[in-house]
């Protein structure tokens, strides 16, 4: 049944006129520098911007490409094959809860109409505008409720996918409705994540708002970096968990590990030369890190004794008998969403400071961990 009312409403949405575009008289193309992301750039024209995602999902092979232009304007003719979309949007759906602080850092959250898994949102700003119910819920990023999201009408859907599998985009765009790729999540440098913030504000016409933004949060995040510079002693550092059978820890070209360096860390596996996450055996995680200061764990226990009761091997490194233990997934929102993953790729600044405090608590005396919390 729903997929017989999902096409009743394709056919309707498609035979309907196309809804007139409103003129923008104040909307202006804004210059945009890209400095550390490299997934993406932007292009500014006379007529239009150009923006190029060259790293949507992992290994993808091919770049996506979408033209923006004013309200009220004629539609560029171009050759290439793009996407064609009138700006700034006033409606939009979004799948990634990181995209959330985006939209309130641009001030922009009430556009927002629909997402998937609304529970997970910690953000407070935004869980009161779905309980007044202006965001509605989409089910699953992966089989999006295609009915709901042709009522809502959106300017724009902004998805992500970690396969290159893309099927209920596909479907959602040929109704007409404009489908973007945000492919942040792939950038090796933490500032790169950050800078994706350019790419969303683009849309809004807020390209000097996120520019101002950005360069707070960069220029904070290379503070506290060459303030770590001083140290004389770098703690060794273990990162991951065991999930069943194997040990997941950042891969030596990952963001995290990039972090490792800057907050001067000796994190143990940073040769490696993986973007994303290498899989251990916990033999070898326990023969490389047994002697690790710290172990920044990334599971869901909220004590060492919880700790413990998931892998009783666990007490065996060095950073459980010591209780250098941190999770930062223990701040959580109302419904369980957690705070580390909405929040933490737009503030890689927060994360760096947090790693440094635990590492370096000298450099950082008046400061409070904002993610990451002690087990104990």
């Amino acid at each position: 049944m729903r997929y017989l009312t999902f096409f009743f409403l394709l056919f309707s949405f498609n035979s309907c006129i196309k809804k007139q575009e409103t003129t923008s008289t104040d909307y202006t193309l804004q210059e945009q520098e890209v400095t550390y992301a490299s997934g993406f750039s932007i292009k500014t024209f006379d007529t239009y911007k150009k923006i190029e995602v060259s790293s949507p999902w992992p290994e993808s092979k091919k770049s996506l490409t979408y033209i923006l232009y004013p309200k009220g304007t004629q539609r560029p003719t171009i050759a290439e094959k793009a996407i064609f979309i009138p700006v700034p949007i006033e409606k939009t759906i979004i799948t990634s809860s990181t995209d959330i602080p985006i939209l309130e850092y641009l001030e922009v959250e009430g556009s927002l109409v629909g997402f998937p898994n609304t529970n997970y949102i910690t953000s407070e700003k935004t869980r009161r505008l779905i309980e007044k119910g202006q965001v509605k819920e989409l089910g699953s990023e992966r089989d999006l409720n295609t009915e709901i999201v042709l009522e809502l009408d959106p300017d724009v859907v902004i998805g992500f996918s970690t396969t290159g599998d893309t099927k209920a985009y596909d479907l959602i765009g040929k109704t007409g409705i404009p489908v973007v790729m945000n492919g942040s999540w792939t950038e090796q440098h933490p500032l790169g994540r950050a800078e994706w913030i350019k790419f969303i504000a683009a849309f809004y016409g807020k390209e000097q708002k996120a520019d101002s933004i950005f360069t707070t949060i960069a220029q904070e995040y290379q503070k506290v970096k060459q303030n770590a510079i001083s140290v004389t002693k770098k703690p060794t550092v273990l990162s991951g968990d065991m999930f069943k059978d194997v040990w997941y820890a950042p891969g030596g070209h990952s963001f995290l590990a990039q972090m490792y360096k800057d907050a001067q860390t000796n994190y143990l596996w940073k040769n490696t030369d993986k973007t994303g996450s290498i899989a251990l055996s916990f033999e070898s995680a326990l023969d490389t890190a047994q002697n690790a200061d710290i172990w920044f764990s990334s599971g869901s226990a909220n004590s060492l004794a919880q700790l413990a009761s998931k892998n009783h091997n666990y007490s065996l490194f060095d950073a459980y008998k010591n209780k250098k233990v941190y999770s930062p997934t223990l701040k959580k929102g109302l419904n369980g969403g957690v705070l580390y993953y909405e929040l933490g790729p737009m503030r890689p600044d927060l994360i760096l400071k947090d790693i440094v405090k635990i590492a370096h608590p000298e450099l950082l005396k008046n400061y409070d961990l904002y993610f990451f919390e002690k087990l104990n």
